[in-house]
């Protein structure tokens, strides 16, 4: 397949196809392939304003919820998004809906075409990035959909992530925890730093309640260098958020943060927060993938928390999910991630546990993972390959449990993609 001219369109599994093979190329920091990607597709970045997400934890419900508020009050609004769960498509919203896949597929080709004439630009064994393609296709579906505001999810960093060539009217940092430190640096004060390299003079950064006291006056000295207002997003006890329909007490912080950051978005066009679009927003809006009750008897909760920290705030939330019945656990977790700490913080709360691995190059071996969690003083953890098995196994032994037990499979992003793929498959199946 080549992508050496944008028509005529591709489709959805050809851009799909053709976005898997790019994972071969890697990862790279900068800014120089993505912006000669941005000319080629006549500058759809600066054709809608933008809202940029980034931080550790929470980005992509902070994301959600920004642009769920923003809509309500009237703006064209589009998000992007990542990772994906099922399929790329998702990646890509208009007023809270996924672009269709012919539109997807459309754009990809276009961005690869793009990319192809950039890479003829590029020194030897440089390359336009998967990350870099989709970013790309993304910001044309936005412009072409005529958004008036795109809420942009970061990826991994800041400084030199594919986002960051927007000229945001409104920085959001959700938080800094220790991750992704081959690239980003061994310390939060490192990935705080590049982080806020994306504060600009002309944007207004929201912080989210939480940050660590050291990472708050950071960045309140990065926000003073360049003459960027600082917000501050209220603790979610005094915040007054409302009941949120996305479950998981940690959403509470999120939507507050949004709630800021719509704010902070609204001043900016001279708008006032509308109290009663908050409600709305907050009534209706779904965070696929986190703390999702995907099934009863027994009650199955899928889970994306995948470092420390996000387990935390996920353990805080179990009691809501298993009110004192037993709780299975199914975890696949990736060999980046400090997966004995992750352990660690389900113990408590856990009465049987399958370990498992997500069909990706980066899992570890569940074998592996079984040693780790007898480690960390699981007894007898179950070891199943095949994640669809586990969860089969773990609902099983919960249903079969006196007064019924729970089930909650979590520890990766990619395993609770493949679950709600197996459960779709299974549904459909069913009709």
């Amino acid at each position: 397949m080549s992508p050496a001219q944008p028509a005529p369109p591709w489709s959805v599994a050809q851009a799909e196809a053709y976005l898997r093979s790019m994972d071969l190329f890697g990862m790279r920091f900068g800014l120089d392939r993505m912006r000669r990607l941005m000319t080629v597709l006549d500058l759809p970045h600066e054709r809608f304003d933008a809202v940029h997400v980034v931080g550790t934890n929470g980005k992509s419900s902070t994301t959600r919820f920004i642009a769920a508020i923003l809509q309500r009050h009237g703006l064209h609004t589009g998000a992007y998004l990542s990772p994906h769960l099922i399929s790329y498509t998702e990646r890509v919203q208009v007023n809270e809906r996924d672009v269709s896949p012919e539109a997807f597929a459309e754009a990809v080709g276009r961005a690869a075409w793009a990319a192809q004439r950039v890479n003829r630009t590029l020194g030897e064994g440089d390359v336009v990035t998967q990350f870099e393609l989709l970013t790309a296709a993304a910001y044309r579906l936005l412009a072409d959909s005529g958004v008036q505001v795109g809420v942009i999810e970061a990826g991994l960093g800041g400084r030199y992530d594919a986002t960051s060539v927007i000229d945001a009217a409104v920085t959001v940092l959700t938080n800094v925890g220790l991750e992704h430190t081959r690239w980003l640096g061994p310390t939060l004060a490192d990935i705080a730093r590049e982080k806020l390299a994306v504060v600009h003079r002309g944007t207004a950064l929201v912080l989210g309640s939480q940050l660590d006291p050291t990472i708050e006056a950071y960045a309140r000295q990065v926000a003073a260098e360049v003459g960027a207002p600082v917000l501050v997003a209220p603790a979610p006890a005094g915040a007054g958020v409302p009941v949120l329909h996305a479950g998981g007490r940690f959403q509470r912080a999120n939507f507050g943060l949004a709630v800021a950051a719509a704010r902070a978005y609204l001043d900016r066009i001279d708008r006032q927060l509308d109290p009663e679009a908050v409600l709305d927003a907050a009534a209706v809006t779904l965070v696929p993938g986190r703390f999702q009750l995907v099934a009863e008897a027994p009650p199955t909760v899928l889970d994306g928390a995948h470092n420390p920290a996000s387990f935390a705030a996920l353990t805080e939330s179990i009691p809501d999910l298993s009110a004192g019945r037993p709780l299975a656990a199914v975890v696949g977790i990736l060999d980046d991630k400090d997966a004995a700490a992750m352990l660690g913080a389900l113990r408590p709360h856990t009465d049987r546990l399958w370990v498992t691995a997500p069909h990706s190059p980066r899992a570890l071996p569940p074998p592996t993972l079984q040693s780790l969690a007898r480690q960390v003083g699981f007894e007898e953890p179950e070891c199943e390959l095949d994640p669809g098995r586990a969860l089969r196994a773990a609902r099983a032994w919960a249903a079969a449990q006196p007064g019924g037990g729970v089930v909650l499979a979590t520890g990766s992003i990619y395993l609770v993609g493949e679950l709600l793929d197996i459960l779709r498959v299974t549904k459909a199946e069913a009709r």
